[in-house]
């Protein structure tokens, strides 16, 4: 689920392993290149957390945000 945090919003996606971890975030690399809208993640393992805020309307959430968010929930179902 993500949360709107510090003007970010904010979710963590937990897989089985490594792998299926890096196998989403190549994935969610693929959407972000496609929309240029690209965001703040870390990886650790199985986890992997992304931020997304939009940089070039001040560090703010905006409709862009929501939209790759959407994209990338829609990874996942």
């Amino acid at each position: 689920m993500w949360t709107e945090e510090d003007n970010k919003l904010k979710q963590t996606f937990k897989f089985k392993d490594f792998q299926e971890a890096f196998a989403f975030m190549t994935r969610v690399a693929f959407l972000a290149e496609a929309s240029q809208h690209h965001p703040n993640w870390s990886n650790v393992y199985n986890e992997v957390t992304i931020e997304l805020t939009t940089h070039d309307e001040g560090n703010t959430v905006t409709e862009k945000d929501r939209s790759l968010a959407k994209e990338i929930d829609a990874l996942i179902k």
